[in-house]
């Protein structure tokens, strides 16, 4: 399962990409720098204990904080070289200008802080995880070899056989727990890095605004740039023809003759016109009702146009609420969907407008890239939370990351578009987006958002 979310953490399933040997690397050699770390904070927090109330108090704490955020950053990279946990770099420190304002800027960061957390947290952790790859395995073969070792060592004695066997049996069982345990250490370390090396939850709330934010801009300005093009290629395009075929329907008109006699078609004796008064030739009727059909052909293009563009800035289904909108989308799919809405409250406008495209999206990449026979669309709106879900009975293998080798409603398109797109545009209003699509299905996507922004 892949998940994109914005705001909050993201519950799902982590795959790590290990070294070779990388867990029982970083237990044995990661000892000595778990061990220096945890006497470093240990030493910090004690001696900043005592000078705290003297005048190198605080610039002897500073400076130690701004050791303890370096030692995190080496920390971090081990743990991701070693046991393939990506940690995202924290927020650069602020550098301004002035000792005095460096030195607050420092006893203010919650990097700083949190990295000697996490020294004096790793102190026991790194033990244990030697002692499970090495003491661990030193006992076992000591239990294993514990009939030998009686009767090297006291050649006379001979033990029970019981005892033989529960040693043998005990040793087995040791080793046996030895991959468990540095498992379950490795993950322990795993998440200790992820939640103290990183960014702080301020502080990666801050990044996911800003990254939504430039989600936003780049989304706007893409809009407007499609809709200027539009405007340009196609709407402009048909008036510019349009009037062209008035002006030559004009043209049709102008060049028949008037049917009444004037000053300027008298005769000799002012008498009437020289055809005895008839009137001349009329217009090619023909030849005009054809530009009028034709100009009639081009307003209507026009006017469709202009419906497409105006549905692209706001869908007009969503006048009646998502309850209204969503059946309409999946009757316009190829694919059958079924529609289940429980839609016990009204989203605000924005919220209906990313549920609406999201449907849209992902009703559109099933219709292209699933094969699937049938869908199900269902969308809920209670407690603040609005959940869409689509789930199709295709071929699977749809990926978070975007691109059409995948099927399933959410096979992307490529070029940045698909999933990933959608992930970053429901981003922008807080929004996650999970995939589940394993191999020859099914396929379920679900996007889930607050209901108010």
């Amino acid at each position: 399962m892949a998940e994109q979310r914005a705001g909050r953490p993201a519950r799902r399933t982590r795959r790590y990409v290990t070294a070779p040997g990388g867990e029982l690397l970083f237990a044995v050699a990661g000892l000595l720098p778990a061990v220096l770390g945890g006497a470093y904070a240990l030493a910090v927090l004690y001696a900043g204990t005592l000078l705290s109330l003297t005048v190198v108090g605080l610039p002897f704490v500073a400076a130690a904080l701004a050791g303890a955020r370096g030692l995190g950053a080496l920390h971090r990279r081990a743990v991701e070289r070693l046991l393939g946990e990506r940690v995202e770099p924290p927020v650069p420190p602020r550098r301004p200008a002035g000792p005095l304002a460096r030195g607050r800027a420092v006893l203010a960061d919650p990097v700083a802080w949190r990295s000697l957390v996490y020294l004096l947290a790793r102190l026991p952790l790194g033990l244990l995880g030697f002692a499970a790859v090495v003491v661990l395995p030193l006992g076992s073969g000591w239990l294993l070899g514990f009939p030998l070792w009686v009767r090297l060592l006291e050649p006379g004695e001979r033990p029970a056989g019981w005892l033989d066997a529960a040693a043998v049996l005990l040793g087995l069982a040791v080793l046996a727990a030895v991959p468990g345990a540095n498992r379950v250490l490795s993950t322990a370390n795993r998440r200790l890095a992820r939640l103290l090396l990183g960014p702080a939850r301020s502080q990666r709330r801050v990044r996911d605004l800003e990254q939504a934010r430039a989600t936003l801009l780049a989304a706007g300005t893409d809009r407007l740039r499609r809709l200027e093009r539009d405007l340009h290629d196609g709407t402009q395009a048909q008036l510019v023809a349009l009037a062209i075929t008035l002006s030559l329907a004009d043209d049709v008109l102008a060049s028949a003759p008037s049917a009444g006699g004037g000053p300027d078609d008298s005769g000799p004796d002012g008498g009437g016109p020289d055809n005895g008064g008839q009137a001349g030739p009329g217009p090619d009727v023909a030849r005009l009702r054809a530009l009028v059909d034709r100009a009639r052909n081009q307003t209507d293009d026009t006017i469709a146009g202009l419906r497409r563009l105006t549905a692209g800035i706001h869908p007009v289904a969503l006048d009646g609420g998502l309850e209204a909108a969503l059946p309409g989308l999946a009757a316009g799919s190829p694919v059958p969907v079924a529609v289940r809405l429980d839609l016990r409250e009204r989203p605000d406008p924005a919220i209906e407008q990313a549920v609406y495209y999201c449907a849209a999206e992902l009703l559109t990449n099933l219709a292209k890239h699933s094969g699937a026979r049938s869908a199900v669309l269902s969308a809920t709106a209670a407690g603040g939370l609005v959940r869409l879900t689509v789930r199709d009975d295709g071929r699977g293998g749809a990926a978070a990351a975007g691109g059409a080798s995948g099927g399933g409603a959410g096979g992307g398109t490529g070029g940045g578009t698909g999933l990933a797109g959608l992930g970053e545009r429901l981003a922008a209003v807080d929004g996650v987006l999970r995939v589940e699509s394993p191999v020859g299905g099914p396929t379920v996507v679900t996007a889930e958002l607050p209901s108010r922004i």
